[in-house]
């Protein structure tokens, strides 16, 4: 059992949204391990239906609940959204709380459901992340089967295998299609391939939408889905102005290394490090991590990535709440000297109140002119994360 970093207010009622298998419902049974529960599960086939015919069921079931208890959970709320507007009626009527698991809120908002106005806290799950995993963390192991609960638990290489792959298959058929998140299935499975083997590369929509066999618009909706159910994070181009942020097409990052190489068909092969294929991995972990823990510790840190007409480039922009712009490069390299900051260190010179990074797999601390060279996770600390 891991520790987890998310730590939801227990004076309100809340979302807890997160992709399948990252421990939702594990988190929250040692969440409530001392408070007593009623637990609904709407993963049961047998309970969706009966909440579905019936969303008023709920209500007959709180009434003759145990004074005691104080907590509702409702596990994957998204698959009944009629239940919303009966948790609304309570939250503000009976004093009880709530806490409502799903992938997403997108199927709720596409059916204008109920979301509370504010009256439950939005909470997200994700991957463990290294701070999690403390000891256990080893990251080749990341970098090749991702952190997904359920990959520390199993010890083969055979068995993480299928499990990502059956992984992507499921949520393919549960998440995407089940769920009615996209029209026809077969150019989503094309996408998710191609989405897969882009990763970490500036968006071409065009290009995409000629790739898979659909229009422009529906390349973007498609990355929409992504990002709404968690499934992955845009890096936007940096620009002081938003404005002038959005007209340039972002970057696109999978959640999880181990299912980005599930769906591209990588698996089976080795990450060697000082490959460009473990660097471009490397780089995506680093990433995946500073989004995680910005939102797990509210830092509201804003990510971005800056590139020049010359293609010069800075891996990671960090914008911070009363702190100096961050400048960040990221290299795989297992010993950094002036050569790997370079780059960097040119943009510093430009960018004069800006701090200039570089994470990597060097284990020395080092001050390169301008630039503060760490190992990745003292570097995701001094960063402020």
């Amino acid at each position: 059992m891991f520790h987890r970093l998310l730590s939801p207010f227990k004076s309100n009622s809340f979302f807890l949204f997160g992709p399948r298998g990252t421990g939702k419902t594990t988190f929250l049974k040692e969440f409530f391990a001392e408070e007593k529960t009623f637990w609904i599960d709407l993963l049961d086939p047998a309970v969706e239906d009966r909440y579905c015919r019936s969303p008023e069921t709920l209500t007959q079931e709180l009434k003759a609940l145990d004074k005691q208890v104080k907590w509702v959970v409702i596990d994957e709320v998204q698959k009944v959204p009629k239940l919303l507007d009966l948790v609304h009626f309570h939250i503000e009527n009976s004093g009880i709380k709530f806490a409502l698991t799903g992938s997403s809120a997108r199927k709720l908002k596409k059916g204008s459901a109920n979301l509370l106005a504010g009256r439950a806290f939005v909470n997200h799950m994700f991957p463990l992340t290294h701070q999690e995993m403390g000891g256990r963390f080893d990251l080749n192991d990341a970098l090749q089967w991702g952190t997904l609960p359920k990959t520390t638990q199993l010890g083969t290489m055979g068995e993480k295998s299928a499990f990502l792959k059956a992984y992507a298959l499921t949520y393919l058929k549960e998440e995407v299609w089940n769920e009615h998140l996209v029209r026809r299935l077969d150019p989503f499975r094309k996408f998710l391939e191609i989405a897969a083997q882009t990763n970490g590369q500036i968006i071409n929509y065009s290009n995409i939408a000629k790739d898979v066999g659909v229009d422009t618009k529906t390349a973007q909706s498609y990355f929409e889905i992504l990002e709404d159910t968690l499934l992955g994070v845009m890096l936007e181009p940096f620009h002081q102005s938003i404005r002038k942020r959005q007209r340039k097409n972002p970057k696109f990052y999978l959640f999880d290394p181990g299912v980005k190489r599930a769906l591209e068909g990588s698996l089976t092969q080795s990450l060697t490090p000082g490959s460009y294929v473990f660097g471009r991995a490397f780089e995506h972990y680093v990433i995946l991590e500073a989004h995680r823990l910005n939102d797990y510790h509210q830092k509201d840190f804003r990510f971005s990535y800056m590139r020049t007409k010359d293609d010069a480039e800075i891996d990671l922009v960090v914008e911070r709440p009363g702190k100096p712009l961050a400048l960040v490069e990221i290299k795989s390299a297992d010993r950094i000297d002036e050569r790997a900051t370079r780059g960097i260190e040119a943009f510093a010179k430009d960018l004069k109140k800006a701090e200039a990074f570089c994470l990597s797999r060097d284990v020395i601390a080092k001050k390169i002119g301008r630039v503060t060279a760490l190992p990745w996770d003292c570097g995701l600390k001094a960063l402020g994360l």
